[in-house]
C-alpha cells in the first residue's frame, strides 16, 4: 500500500498536468486563430443560408472590390496605433483624395498617372502633417488627427463646392484600376501587395520592432536610443500614403468624386484595427489580424443583407463591432502583459 500511494499521487499529478497543458494549448489556439476559426463560421452558415448568392463570384468579386478600401485605411489606422497613436483624419483624407484623384482628371485634364501621383505627394504631406503635430508640437493624437481631419473635410468641400463631381470623362485607363486580373480583383491585389509590404517591416524588420516598443513602453524605448518622433512621425506619413491609395482606387471604383464619401469609412476601419489585434498577435495591432478582420465584417455584413437586413444595420454593426474589437483588444493586450509578467 505504500508503495502504491507514490506511484497514484504520480500519476495523478501528471493526468493534472496533460489536462493543464491541453486547456493551455486550446486557449493558446482560441487566442491566436478565433477569428479565423469564426471566418470560417461565417462562411459555412451564410452559404447554408444563402446557397446561390452568398459564394457567387460575382457577390465575392464585389466584396473584395469594395472592401479594398477598407483595408487600407484599417492598415492605415493599424501604423499609427503600433506607437500607441491614433489617426482620426483617415476618413476625411481618404475623401480628399478621391476627390483630387477624379477633380485633377475632369476639371484639369492632367492625365491619371501624374494625377495619381500629386495625391500621393498630398497624402505623404498630410501624414508629416499630423505626425508633426504629434510629435513635435506634443498635441495629443486624438485632438491634433481631429483637427486634420476637419480641415480636409473643409478642402474638399471647397474644391467641389459641395457637389458631386461626376466621372464621364475619365480614362478608360483609370477606371481599369477597379476591375479584375482574371478573376481577383485588382484592388485586392493591391491590398495584398501593401499588406506584405507592411508585415515584412512589422514582423521581420527591426523598424517594426521598435515601433512596437514604443507602443508598449516609450520611456524605454527612448532609454534603448530609439529616435521616438521619428518612428512616430514615420507611421503618420504611412498612414497618409495608404490613404491617398485608398482614395485612387476609390475613384476609380465610384467614377465619380463626393467630398462626403469618407467619413462613413472611420468606424469600419477602426473597428478592422482593433478586432484584428485580438488575434494572430493578440494584444497587439498587426497586419493578418487586421485584414482577417475586415474580411469578417465584409462577408458577414454581406451576409445579413441578403437575409434581408435594413440599410440601418449597417450603422448599428459597425458600431457595436468598435465597442466589441476595442474591450477584446484591451483584454487581449491585458492577458498579454500578463504573461509576459509570469515568464520573467
Amino acid at each position: 500500500m505504500k508503495d502504491a500511494t507514490p506511484g497514484t499521487a504520480t500519476a495523478g499529478t501528471m493526468s493534472a498536468s496533460r489536462n493543464k497543458s491541453f486547456s493551455a494549448s486550446i486557449v493558446s489556439f482560441a487566442a491566436n486563430y478565433g477569428l479565423a476559426v469564426i471566418f470560417v463560421l461565417v462562411l459555412v452558415i451564410f452559404s447554408i443560408l444563402r446557397p446561390t448568392t452568398f459564394m457567387s463570384a460575382g457577390n465575392i468579386g464585389n466584396l473584395l472590390t469594395s472592401q479594398s478600401v477598407s483595408a487600407l485605411l484599417a492598415l492605415a489606422v493599424m501604423m499609427p496605433l503600433t506607437t500607441g497613436r491614433f489617426d482620426l483624419s483617415i476618413g476625411y483624407h481618404v475623401g480628399l483624395a478621391q476627390v483630387l484623384i477624379v477633380g485633377l482628371q475632369v476639371n484639369s485634364n492632367i492625365p491619371w498617372p501624374v494625377a495619381a501621383a500629386i495625391v500621393l505627394v498630398v497624402g505623404l504631406a498630410v501624414g508629416l502633417l499630423n505626425g508633426i503635430l504629434v510629435t513635435r508640437l506634443k498635441i495629443d493624437s486624438f485632438i491634433a488627427t481631429m483637427g486634420v481631419g476637419s480641415l480636409l473635410y473643409g478642402i474638399s468641400n471647397w474644391y467641389t463646392d459641395g457637389q458631386q463631381i461626376p466621372g464621364f470623362n475619365l480614362p478608360d485607363s483609370y477606371t481599369a484600376v477597379s476591375s479584375s486580373l482574371g478573376p481577383v480583383p485588382i484592388p485586392a491585389l493591391v491590398v495584398v501587395a501593401v499588406a506584405f509590404v507592411l508585415w515584412l517591416v512589422l514582423e521581420r524588420m527591426p523598424a517594426g520592432r521598435g515601433l512596437y516598443v514604443i507602443g508598449s513602453n516609450p520611456r524605454a524605448a527612448e532609454l534603448t536610443g530609439l529616435n521616438v518622433p521619428r518612428y512616430v512621425t514615420s507611421t503618420f506619413a504611412t498612414a497618409g500614403v495608404l490613404c491617398a491609395i485608398g482614395g485612387i482606387l476609390l475613384g476609380s471604383i465610384l467614377r465619380s468624386a463626393t467630398p462626403s464619401v469618407g467619413p462613413e469609412y472611420l468606424l469600419p476601419a477602426f473597428a478592422g484595427a482593433l478586432l484584428g489585434a485580438t488575434s494572430i498577435r493578440p494584444g497587439r495591432v498587426n497586419v493578418g489580424g487586421t485584414l482577417l478582420a475586415i474580411l469578417i465584417l465584409a462577408f458577414s455584413f454581406s451576409g445579413v443583407q441578403q437575409l434581408g437586413a435594413a440599410f440601418y444595420v449597417e450603422y448599428l454593426f459597425n458600431g457595436g463591432i468598435l465597442v466589441i474589437a476595442v474591450a477584446l483588444s484591451v483584454y487581449a493586450a491585458a492577458r498579454r502583459r500578463a504573461a509576459a509578467v509570469q515568464s520573467s
